[in-house]
């Protein structure tokens, strides 16, 4: 929609809701998703993740996406031969132009029936335009405490981000200020 504003054209700013471009895909893993211990190859499950995540950002932004960064990818169960995944996706946070998608992955044992939490990510995805410039994404209405925490914990991802590329990329870095931290962990520096 377009405002007249003292003769000049401004785009009115547009938001949605989280549940507007939830997105889910179920799957059921065969052999050839395993890897040699006969477990799901977890670059396999980081496929669908990826695939799950477009899916969601180009809902919310209506463009193309792409991935920026992944963070924390954490695989708490095995996934077999034979069990559906079903991956789950939400938008947990908006920029300008960058979404974080949170993405849960759950397992189901087809014969029992039994659900185990796989993984969960947060994909870093930008939405861009058709000359390949990032494009400007709706807002988003937070219409729970649990939403308003997922954005939350992604504004504070974002700046740990920032913070750690800042301490350890500055010119000022000094490695005998961290020789002490590094004490206690199974390493042999060799310099």
């Amino acid at each position: 929609m377009l405002n007249v504003i003292t003769g000049v054209f401004k785009m009115e700013k547009t938001f949605k809701t989280v549940a507007s471009s939830r997105t889910s895909i179920a799957e059921l893993m065969q052999p050839s998703h395993s890897n040699f211990g006969g477990k799901i190859h977890g670059g396999y499950m980081l496929n669908l993740m990826d695939q799950i995540a477009f899916a969601c950002a180009a809902k919310h932004s209506k463009h193309y996406c792409v991935t920026a960064s992944v963070d924390t990818v954490n695989f708490l169960q095995p996934i077999e031969i034979g069990e559906i995944v079903t991956l789950k996706a939400s938008i947990n946070y908006v920029g300008n132009t960058s979404m974080v998608v949170g993405i849960r992955v759950e397992a189901e044992n087809i014969k029992t029936g039994m659900i185990k939490h796989c993984n969960s990510s947060y994909f870093t995805m930008v939405a861009k335009d058709d000359s390949g410039k990032s494009a400007q994404v709706p807002g988003l209405i937070l219409n729970s405490e649990e939403e308003v925490k997922r954005f939350l914990k992604a504004i504070k991802r974002n700046k740990t981000k920032r913070n750690r590329h800042i301490e350890f990329n500055s010119q000022d870095f000094v490695l005998e200020n961290y020789m002490n931290e590094l004490a206690d962990y199974n390493i042999k520096i060799d310099l």
